[in-house]
């Protein structure tokens, strides 16, 4: 008698590249994705498309974050040897699936999106089709792996809804009797968000972010220069923690024990803001140097070559899904 063999359930994910990622980057989706990928089977994608869509990168810039980025993915733990990471921009699947979803969707429920009208509110040129299509896309990128689950954070669950609203057309109006698409779950990240060194969310394009690999020293300069409660202005002065841009990042970084004898000695001035933010740095560092060193270890060709193999895998799912979509559109194989 043969043993069945278990399959993992699937998720997808995928980021745009922006170079080398930041503690953000790394509490709001990587670490989901390394916790991950014992249990499922898991396809991460670098979404170089839609950096298309906000952004005009002159040269190599794309092809160089898109490196950068995979190379931080790597040194998180992102093993592929039990994923899938791969290209956007190299699976014309991807283009041809969104074609044929955007036959059957209507354009309301994208023009609805709030990031959408908020951006164009903003910037009047980023009204294009592409803009306009993100969504859709998006839903393309994941239907085409039907991923049982998608890891995200809160800000992307409105996405997912999106394409999950789509599959549930699609199957309506093309396959009622034997769906092509399943409908993915939003799989949310347990930290929503980290805050920056200003204490709004962490950003690059804000200034505020401390990176992955950001040397010891350059952590520590960073965290010591952060702002403190504003009403604590002399050392003598009691503070509170709910009023301090740092206290966050300990809630993300610090034990129990560590926070609790900050938060007293804040509240009765018995330690100054400096003694409070050493726990944390420590606490940063610790975490940062096995990146730095796997990084450190990494071949740039050894991450191209990830990714090439990576985007073969891919495409023969791709192509698979594809064949059932044309086969319920009618199309000829």
């Amino acid at each position: 008698m043969t043993t069945p063999v278990l399959t993992r359930p699937r998720i997808l994910s995928g980021m745009r590249p922006t170079g080398a990622l930041h503690l953000g980057h790394y509490h709001g989706a990587l670490k989901n994705w390394v916790r991950l990928q014992d249990s499922h089977e898991g396809f991460f994608f670098v979404a170089d498309w839609h950096a298309l869509t906000t952004q005009r990168p002159s040269g190599d810039t794309l092809a160089r974050h898109s490196y950068d980025m995979v190379t931080d993915w790597l040194a998180a733990g992102v093993d592929p040897e039990r994923c899938t990471l791969f290209l956007q921009s190299r699976m014309p699947e991807h283009a041809e699936l969104f074609t044929l979803l955007a036959m059957c969707t209507p354009s309301s429920w994208l023009a609805r999106m709030p990031s959408y009208k908020d951006q164009i509110a903003e910037d009047p040129e980023l009204a294009t089709y592409g803009f306009l299509g993100y969504p859709l896309l998006q839903a393309a990128d994941i239907l085409l792996y039907k991923p049982a689950g998608v890891p995200v954070g809160e800000d992307q669950a409105a996405h997912v809804e999106v394409t999950r609203e789509v599959a549930r057309r699609f199957n309506r109006l093309y396959a009622a009797d034997a769906p092509v698409f399943a409908e993915p779950q939003a799989l949310l990240t347990e930290t929503a968000r980290v805050p920056g060194l200003d204490g709004q969310k962490m950003s690059k394009s804000l200034g505020n972010a401390i990176a992955m690999r950001d040397e010891p020293e350059a952590t520590a300069a960073k965290i010591r220069t952060m702002p403190t409660d504003p009403r604590r202005v002399r050392r003598t002065d009691a503070g509170d923690p709910a009023r301090c841009p740092v206290w966050p990042l300990h809630q993300i970084y610090t034990d129990e024990s560590t926070r609790t004898a900050c938060e007293t000695g804040c509240r009765t001035a018995s330690i100054g803001c400096l003694d409070c933010k050493q726990p944390l740095i420590e606490a940063i560092q610790k975490e940062q140097a096995p990146w730095r060193e796997r990084a450190a270890a990494l071949d740039p060709q050894q991450v191209k070559w990830t990714l090439e193999l990576g985007t073969e895998r891919a495409r023969a799912v791709a192509r698979k899904t594809l064949r059932e979509v044309r086969a319920a559109m009618g199309l000829a194989a």
